[in-house]
């Protein structure tokens, strides 16, 4: 156990220093929109990367394998990889070419543009409360991870972990955020990589799994239970597309081509990363676990971290554990650092202190990252569900 505490702990060393190091190359003479937007410089490759891995959080792993296991839900009703990515393919497609085209900053420039400095601020509030939720649901999805694997206290795992992000998240702004991001994704697709065909071997295999879930499973949902499958199908799609984390990406590609392109195989990226959730969740819907000692998870929220414990060897769950660490801090780090932009672009900017310094503006937006941060972290440790907040997320915007 020391040894697998170890290791998560010279990983989150290894994201805070490459958060770190990317901070440093900022200048001092920079403008609050350079630590905003990385200078509008960000490679299309790293866009695509921290774009990827922003969707692809705690959240989005172990919601899905939720999902996938329970049998009141099931793979027909785990839309939201799905729909997701098609809302990323759709921004690209109507919003992310003019977005980057007219020079904005954040996504509620254009409302402040139409509408007023006022506006812009109110819808502040429910575009910040659901970066707030978001961020709550990914650090729920590595508390549940940590405590099962681990056998670590939940509450301990999520301030250690938040604070990581928000510490190289104040430093660095755009900058840490997207080149942790390229880091965490890879530990993402390596980790769960590894895990997928110790999964698949313990249960008999992909084809044993296919026929064992397809027969257990529900169907397509039938009567009014279809309209309700389009309706929260819909909303996650259009739900998914005004995110501030979106279009800080959108916005910080080198040019209006670049902002499309990064949308539409970040949208790929997302459906492929869905994959081994998938497959987790479906091999621990079928694996008797009547026959094991530990038996079935008490929750199915928990059910990721669970098969990693129970059906992978030590080393494997370990590096599995890194992999949704990694996914956490990749989307924590991202929307405590939209809500905070949106926060000093649009409300203390305009509003409060329009003629404030660029070095004003840095030391308040650093301010800004923790309190978010800090407020994401308390929602997190008074909530259950991790596919609960997530909808509550789409909801909300």
């Amino acid at each position: 156990m020391s040894a697998q505490l170890t290791c998560i702990a010279v990983f989150y060393l290894l994201i805070f220093v490459v958060g770190v190091y990317a901070a440093r190359r900022y200048s001092k003479d920079e403008t609050p929109q350079d630590l905003l937007l990385a200078g509008r410089r960000v490679p299309l490759l790293v866009g695509i990367f921290t774009l990827t891995a922003t969707w692809v959080g705690g959240g989005y792993i172990n919601g899905t394998a939720e999902a996938v296991y329970s049998p009141e839900l099931g793979l027909i009703w785990a839309q939201a990889p799905w729909c997701y990515a098609l809302s990323l393919v759709f921004g690209g497609l109507f919003f992310a070419g003019r977005m980057r085209r007219l020079g904005f900053t954040t996504l509620l420039d254009p409302f402040e543009v139409r509408y007023g400095k006022q506006v812009a601020a109110g819808l502040f509030l429910p575009a910040q409360l659901s970066e707030i939720f978001w961020c709550a649901a990914v650090l729920v999805a590595l508390g549940t991870t940590f405590g099962t694997i681990l056998d670590f206290d939940v509450r301990t795992s999520i301030l250690i972990s938040a604070a990581v992000a928000v510490g190289y998240t104040a430093l660095g702004g755009l900058r840490s955020v997207a080149y942790t991001d390229v880091l965490q994704l890879l530990c993402i697709l390596i980790g769960l990589g590894i895990a997928v065909p110790y999964v698949l071997s313990w249960s008999g295999g992909p084809k044993a799994v296919m026929h064992s879930y397809v027969e257990k499973m529900p169907g397509f949902p039938q009567g009014s239970a279809v309209w309700l499958w389009f309706d929260t199908a819909l909303l996650l799609i259009l739900g998914g597309i005004p995110w501030q984390a979106y279009f800080q990406r959108v916005l910080a590609s080198a040019n209006e081509k670049a902002a499309v392109r990064l949308s539409y195989l970040a949208g790929i990226g997302c459906a492929v990363m869905a994959v081994p959730a998938v497959i987790i969740g479906a091999a621990g819907s079928v694996v008797d676990w009547s026959t094991m000692p530990s038996g079935p998870p008490a929750d199915a929220a928990h059910i990721l971290p669970h098969v990693l414990q129970h059906l992978t060897p030590p080393a494997v769950a370990t590096i599995g554990l890194a992999a949704v660490a990694a996914a956490v801090m990749s989307s924590a780090d991202s929307s405590i650092l939209s809500a905070s932009s949106m926060f000093v672009w649009n409300v203390y900017r305009p509003l409060l202190r329009p003629g404030a310094s660029n070095r004003e503006m840095r030391c308040v937006l650093r301010v800004a990252v923790v309190a978010v941060g800090t407020a994401g972290t308390a929602l997190a440790l008074c909530v259950q569900s991790v596919y609960a907040l997530w909808y509550l997320c789409a909801d909300f915007v």
